[in-house]
């Protein structure tokens, strides 16, 4: 899609051509909305031209202009090239804009003027190069902040793959010593596997560049979903005799979201849910409609719960919580999914809880309001707290 802004006076303005590539749900984001916003509005001494491009429509774009971060801006003229990439865009361009001025004051004076001495000429070689400078740095500190998040990830992995092989290890001692049977240890074998199967999932999907563009959302029914959820981990609550309550209006609207993703998320929630829950305890799944464009969902469970300064990094960093590691297994890296998935819908996530009185996990999901399958998810109301 192509867009000219600052059309005004345009027979005496340079143009400034700008490329944004961004998937949709990128789009719907604040910083992204502000951006185009402010080209739009403000007078930049340019005639600006944005085209949007969707790099799952190119993906050719990625390799072509070597990103390693989407959203991305890209300023193709005036030369020289410069490529903005973050969630400060928007800065960054109000940093640079007094620049571009500048060399377009320049440069607009007239050809009279060029460089006639070698010194001038390399005064002019000696700013082109630090312009391609600055660009080079910028592209090199978004792929070392990348490669740090996949040092950290790495980490992460060689720490959690340590349990489930611990504890299969000392099974297969246990079983040659005689001390539980055979039946048994393949049980516990099984279920190991079982959690590096999972933790390998997960770790694909968190590790993916392009993750977001897997996504297919479609009008669903969060009440079908939520109960085939249910049924899925029945033998982890019907066997420790859990109650789980449901509070889901028959009158609660349709969602735009992806029936698989939607799925990963509660399943996701409710075994936590379970996993702290004492035997004969019970667990609490509402769904309310309070506004025209979210439904809520709430989980809410009796178990230890969670301690404050926990309760936003549980999201971000992957980390098991201390007070339980020693009682249950979790890894921990399924609840940065769920904010993912969450987000990339266009909605939110967060957890109420004190110490010893449980966790209630909330999230939002945009309502079906007849969206095409190709349509962004914009949304201009609160979505959270």
């Amino acid at each position: 899609m192509l867009v000219t802004v600052n059309s005004a006076e345009a027979n005496d303005r340079r143009q400034l051509k700008l490329l944004l590539v961004a998937s949709r749900h990128h789009l719907s984001r604040g910083d992204i909305r502000s951006l185009i916003d402010y080209l739009e509005d403000e007078d930049c001494g340019f005639t600006v031209t944005l085209e949007l491009s969707d790099p799952c429509e190119n993906p050719e774009l990625l390799e072509l202009y070597r990103l390693v971060a989407i959203p991305a801006l890209i300023k193709l003229e005036p030369y020289p090239k410069q490529i903005f990439a973050g969630s400060s865009i928007l800065e960054q361009v109000k940093t640079w804009l007094p620049r571009w001025q500048h060399e377009r004051l320049i440069n607009g004076i007239g050809v009279s003027l060029r460089p006639k001495t070698i010194e001038s000429n390399q005064t002019q070689k000696e700013l082109l190069l630090e312009d391609d400078l600055l660009v080079l740095r910028q592209e090199n500190e978004t792929l070392t902040n990348k490669i740090h998040s996949q040092e950290s990830l790495l980490r992460m992995v060689a720490h959690e793959l340590r349990t489930p092989l611990t504890a299969a290890g000392l099974a297969l001692q246990s079983q040659k010593l005689g001390q539980i049977s055979m039946t048994k240890f393949q049980e516990v074998l099984k279920r190991r596997l079982e959690e590096i199967e999972l933790l390998s999932k997960d770790l694909l999907e968190v590790g993916s560049t392009r993750w977001e563009t897997l996504f297919n959302p479609q009008k669903i029914d969060l009440a079908n979903i939520s109960a085939e959820a249910i049924l899925e981990l029945e033998k982890l609550w019907l066997n420790r005799k859990i109650k789980i309550n449901t509070d889901i209006p028959a009158d609660l609207p349709s969602v735009f979201a992806d029936q698989r993703r939607m799925m990963q998320v509660l399943l996701n929630l409710i075994e936590n849910a379970l996993k702290f829950s004492e035997d004969e305890g019970e667990i609490f799944i509402t769904m309310l409609h309070r506004t025209n464009q979210w439904v809520e969902v709430i989980v809410r469970d009796n178990g230890p719960g969670i301690p404050p300064e926990e309760q936003q990094r549980i999201f971000v960093d992957r980390v098991r919580l201390p007070q339980t590691s020693e009682e249950t297994i979790g890894f921990g890296i399924g609840l940065s999914v769920c904010r993912r998935i969450v987000e990339v819908h266009g909605g939110k996530i967060w957890v109420v809880s004190k110490p010893t009185e449980g966790a209630c996990f909330y999230f939002t999901v945009p309502v079906w309001r007849g969206q095409k399958k190709d349509q962004e998810v914009l949304t201009s109301g609160k979505s959270g707290p």
